[in-house]
């Protein structure tokens, strides 16, 4: 394996996994990640309204799939914050308006650690036609995704569309 030197001839990353979150540039994956979100959000309306009209096959493949999409936004905010050696970006703005941003973030970033977990037991429990015990953990979980998914979607307009310059 070859070895990419930096000018002072140090080492630059030792597998090629390294050398390419060295090379390639990630500053195009938050709105990635947005559209993601947006995407898993009306896969989410889309999946509940063919549960209520009782077509379960299509609630499964559309919920399935928005695990996946919701699944995909992880990965890639992953590797997005592994590529920023975990920096944070701030929002710039103070007072009242810095205060609510921080309580939405806690409250998105403190439910989007349990959404893997529930959408993971609703689909057990949908696979295995459990349907009582789908239905009662969905009546918890869906409203949790959704608003994991929606916040995600805020997050990132405040972020990178509506943050105010540093002062």
């Amino acid at each position: 394996m070859t070895r990419t030197r930096a000018p002072d001839g140090s080492a630059i990353g030792g597998s090629e996994a390294a050398k390419v979150l060295t090379i390639m540039d990630f500053s195009v994956l938050p709105p990635i990640n947005a559209s993601l979100n947006g995407v898993s959000t009306v896969l989410l309306v889309v999946g509940r309204r063919l549960a209520r009209r009782g077509e379960i096959a299509r609630h499964r493949l559309v919920m399935v799939t928005a695990f996946g999409v919701s699944s995909l936004f992880l990965l890639l905010y992953v590797v997005h914050k592994v590529s920023r050696n975990f920096e944070n970006t701030t929002f710039n703005a103070h007072g009242w308006p810095k205060t609510a941003y921080l309580v939405l973030l806690g409250s998105h970033v403190l439910l989007a650690m349990t959404v893997p977990f529930i959408a993971i037991a609703l689909i057990r429990l949908g696979l295995r036609d459990e349907r009582e015990r789908h239905r009662r953990l969905a009546r918890i979980g869906w409203p949790i995704w959704m608003y994991v998914s929606v916040t995600g979607v805020l997050i990132y307009l405040l972020l990178y569309q509506l943050n105010p310059a540093p002062i």
